[in-house]
């Protein structure tokens, strides 16, 4: 031992304690172990903690022992002796004293205990001090119990098998109010899911006293345990899943759990599906999840897929165009297993119609035609079909119209075929897409199309309307329709949690704008576009808001401008907020429009990371009103979500969304 050390610690002198950090790391290195072992000494005496001297010494070189292993980087040569002085604490009072005044031996196990855990990432550094960890969590020490779940957090993400053999001391500790531990509970149950199991109903029983991050920790918990199929996690998660479903911030990670459920226990929520319903029709935008757990439950039996069937089918003549490909997958899928309940008439159905709303019809008619009855019923061969569907007619001229109808028919049947043949997986198609005579009368801008949920585009009659649906992002938007036949959406919010990777996605679909070029349409369908497509929010003008005003006196300059920044700048398929270590940045997604064979990104997305968020959300602002012939107010949804962005980035103090978009743009000096 150095001859320094051997002085200070050998007569105690504090005067002297000092000097030890005029010495070099390096002179000192090899002394360290040596040191810790005589520090143990002193501080394992009977009069320590009254003896202020020895408390000064011992505190002092700690910190120049601990200073210098990080220095040198030779923890894994001094762990021992470390740990077996951070363990020799546990023998002693940790309890404050006073007013949060720790006592002598909460002292040293707090320094100690920062030098050896955030070497996490050092397995054999882990695997000595972890057993002695866990211990601390019931010595009484509020604040030393806080920072060791800290750390703890940070082991789990790396070696979490360490962690797994305390699983019970840790479920302990979480119920006795460290909650913060719940973030640990997804990477151990893994390795050891019988004590989080034994616990479960009192781990859901804190739900309501848990802040937000720690709530969606919780179920994360229940996600990876859903995934493992016990039947016994399940009886206890469906009724709290269930319960919570009307909470906002969760349902949709709920929805997701439930879907995983209903994979492997669909009869679990059979009895819950007057909820889900409910559920669906408050939050519009969960019916594509909900729609897969009526799915599942369908598929038990003819008589369960017959109670199913009417709630899909009546969804798929209400709701928007981006959740039509789910529900069709879904209705399909389940009148293919039980073929009983359309008959043969159910290619035809599939197949003969180029309209949501006329295939609802022509489906509830089918079910309605084969509902057992206890009298004769009306075989599947008698049921009589219109020559004229009731769906929207096309001013197309006769011999053009037979040949443009069987060339779509069999395009629909290999795309929903295809679709319906993936297990698992929610694919994107559209009605149409592949008749060029009819692309002469009905042409959607895809370029410009918003994912934006502004126009919720109920039963509008076209079929060559494209439909596309997000993907399940953090604050994300999709601002331009992708190619429905190479782009899934069946992604879970808790995938890269499962990898170790950035934790506390909400996935959040926001149905797809389809923007139409009325100048283009025949007369009978302009008609029928006009008829069929409601007023989801009240006229921006009722609003009188200054958004509306100051876009409503420039809007042609706006709508000029924003042409001319769209010939320099590309607008971004999808854009996500995500935090940095200095701020915000945008995550953007761009694809090739034009998709041509040769093209890298035609079926893949370029990512660029922007540190101008904001810039690019008043791009986007300004495309977005490109788009309209009135002005944007407020009040709407497209509007709503791009401020809802904003509020993400906006620094304390920093213009509001509204006022950003009326003072700056025009932004030619940005650009």
């Amino acid at each position: 031992m150095h001859h320094l050390f051997r002085m200070v610690l050998g007569q105690k002198d504090l005067s002297r304690a000092g000097d030890l950090f005029s010495l070099d790391d390096s002179e000192i290195e090899d002394s360290l172990t040596e040191a810790l072992e005589q520090i143990k000494i002193i501080s394992s005496s009977s009069d320590y903690q009254t003896n202020n001297n020895d408390q000064a010494v011992v505190e002092i070189c700690i910190t120049r022992i601990t200073t210098a292993i990080r220095e040198t980087e030779s923890i894994e040569k001094h762990a021992k002796a470390l740990v077996g002085l951070w363990d020799s604490c546990l023998e002693h009072n940790l309890r404050p004293s006073g007013k949060d005044e720790d006592t002598p031996h909460a002292k040293i196990a707090s320094d100690i205990m920062s030098c050896i855990l955030q070497n996490y990432n050092r397995p054999p550094v882990m695997a000595l001090a972890i057993p002695i960890a866990v211990k601390f969590l019931h010595r009484g020490n509020k604040e030393l119990c806080r920072n060791m779940s800290n750390y703890l957090s940070l082991a789990a993400i790396t070696k979490a098998d360490l962690l797994a053999d305390h699983t019970e001391v840790i479920v302990k500790s979480i119920l006795q109010g460290n909650t913060m531990l719940l973030r640990v509970l997804p990477a151990v149950y893994e390795k050891q899911p019988q004590p989080i199991n034994g616990h479960l109903s009192e781990l859901l029983a804190l739900m309501s006293q848990l802040e937000q991050p720690e709530q969606y920790h919780l179920l994360r918990l229940l996600h990876v345990a859903a995934k493992r199929k016990q039947p016994e996690v399940v009886q206890k998660c469906v009724p709290f899943l269930i319960g919570h479903l009307k909470d906002s911030a969760h349902n949709d990670v709920i929805l997701n759990i439930l879907i995983e459920i209903a994979g492997h226990e669909p009869l679990a929520l059979n009895g819950f599906l007057p909820m889900l319903k409910e559920i669906s029709e408050r939050f519009p935008y969960l019916i594509g999840q909900v729609a897969r757990i009526y799915g599942a439950v369908g598929h038990v039996d003819e008589e369960r897929a017959r109670s199913c069937l009417p709630f899909l089918v009546s969804q798929l003549a209400n709701m928007e165009h981006s959740f039509h490909h789910i529900l069709l997958l879904e209705i399909k899928s389940i009148t293919d297993t039980f073929s009983s309940i359309l008959g043969p008439q159910s290619r035809d159905i599939f197949r003969m119609s180029n309209s949501f709303t006329a295939i609802a019809k022509l489906l509830t008619r089918q079910l309605e035609a084969t509902k057992p009855r206890s009298g004769r019923r009306k075989t599947s061969t008698e049921i009589e079909f219109p020559e004229k569907l009731e769906g929207p007619k096309l001013s197309i001229a006769e011999n053009e119209d037979h040949e443009t109808l069987q060339v779509k028919i069999q395009a629909f049947e290999d795309k929903i075929n295809s679709e319906s043949n993936t297990p698992g997986s929610v694919g994107r198609y559209s009605l149409g897409q592949v008749s060029k005579e009819e692309k002469k009368d009905i042409r959607f801008n895809r370029s410009k199309s918003l994912a934006l949920h502004t126009v919720p585009t109920k039963n509008i009659s076209s079929d060559d309307g494209e439909v596309a649906e997000s993907g399940d992002l953090p604050a994300s938007i999709s601002l331009s329709e992708t190619d429905p036949l190479h782009q899934g959406n069946d992604k879970s919010p808790f995938k890269a949690d499962t990898d170790g990777s950035h934790l506390g996605n909400s996935s959040v679909s926001h149905p797809g704008i389809i923007h139409i070029e009325s100048e283009n349409l025949p007369e009978t369908v302009k008609e029928n576009y006009q008829k069929e497509t409601p007023e989801t929010t009240p006229s921006p003008v009722e609003y009188q808001d200054k958004l509306y005003l100051h876009l409503k006196e420039n809007l042609s300059q706006v709508k000029a401008y924003a042409v001319e920044i769209g010939k320099k700048i590309p607008v971004p398929d999808q854009c996500t907020i995500e935090d940095s270590v200095k701020s915000c940045v945008a995550k953007l997604f761009f694809t090739c429009s034009l998709k041509g064979h040769y093209c890298l990104y035609s079926k893949s997305s370029f990512i660029l990371i922007s540190q101008e968020p904001q810039l690019w959300i008043q791009i986007m602002f300004l495309f977005q009103q490109s788009l309209f012939p009135e002005p944007l107010s407020i009040q709407s949804r497209s509007v709503q979500f791009l401020r809802s962005l904003w509020e993400k980035t906006q620094a304390e103090g920093a213009h509001s969304f509204e006022t950003a978009m009326m003072e700056s743009t025009f932004l030619q000096q940005k650009l």
